[in-house]
C-alpha cells in the first residue's frame, strides 16, 4: 500500500515520519484509492529551518494534518490520465490543487519528479516541493 511503499524508500523518510505524527498512516493504508503527491526529503529540507521539527510536535498536529491531506486527492490518477491537461482538483484537505500536465507535470508550484509509483490502494507521485494550503 501507499504507506509501505513510502516507508521502504529512504527518499520519503520525512514524509513517513510526518504521516505517523499526524496519525494518518491508518487512513493511507485503507482501501482508498488515493493519489498522493509525495514530497521528497529534499522538499521538506527546503522549508525554513525548524519548520519540520515544529510541525512534528504534538501541539501542531492539526496543522500537520492540514498540510499532509492537501497532498492527497481521492482516486488513483496516473500521469497518462492527465497528460496534456490543466485542471483543478479538490484535495482531501478541501482546497483545490492546480495540476498542469501540458509540459511534464506540475502541482501548484511543485514539479513531479517521479510519476506513477503504483500501490495496492492508489498512486504515488514524488514532488520536489512541499505544498502549503492557504
Amino acid at each position: 500500500d501507499i504507506v509501505d511503499i513510502a516507508a521502504s524508500n529512504d527518499t520519503f523518510s520525512t514524509l513517513v515520519a510526518a504521516v505517523g505524527a499526524a496519525g494518518l498512516a491508518g487512513t493511507l493504508k485503507s482501501d482508498g484509492p488515493f493519489t498522493v503527491f509525495a514530497p521528497t526529503n529534499e522538499a521538506f529540507a527546503a522549508l525554513p529551518a525548524g519548520t519540520v521539527e515544529s510541525l512534528l510536535e504534538p501541539a501542531n498536529k492539526d496543522q500537520l494534518v492540514k498540510i499532509l491531506t492537501y497532498h492527497v486527492i481521492p482516486g488513483a490518477v496516473t500521469s497518462d490520465q492527465i497528460a496534456g491537461k490543466r485542471l483543478d482538483v479538490a484535495s482531501v484537505q478541501g482546497q483545490n490543487l492546480h495540476i498542469n500536465a501540458t509540459n511534464g507535470v506540475r502541482v501548484n508550484n511543485a514539479r513531479v519528479i517521479k510519476a506513477d509509483v503504483i500501490a495496492s490502494n492508489g498512486v504515488i507521485h514524488a514532488i520536489d516541493k512541499v505544498l502549503l494550503p492557504k
